[in-house]
């Protein structure tokens, strides 16, 4: 499943998937930084967040999250 939302607060971003993965044991992040090929700045994974001042965009963020189970 794709989380993404054009938010630079971390209670809508990290905080919204934090929580999901503590009421769902059975899943995970996958790495979402090599959808990204050729942008520059990404952290160290494994969900993104883009920056206005950065990448050129709105504030946007990315979560991958799959169920291991």
């Amino acid at each position: 499943v794709g989380y993404a939302t054009c938010s630079p607060h971390l209670a809508e971003t990290r905080a919204v998937v934090d929580d999901l993965l503590k009421q769902f044991p059975d899943t995970e992040l996958i790495d979402a930084r090599p959808l990204l090929p050729g942008v520059g700045a990404l952290g160290d994974g494994p969900d993104v967040q883009l920056w206005p001042h950065l990448h050129g965009t709105d504030a946007m963020y990315l979560a991958l999250i799959r169920r291991t189970a």
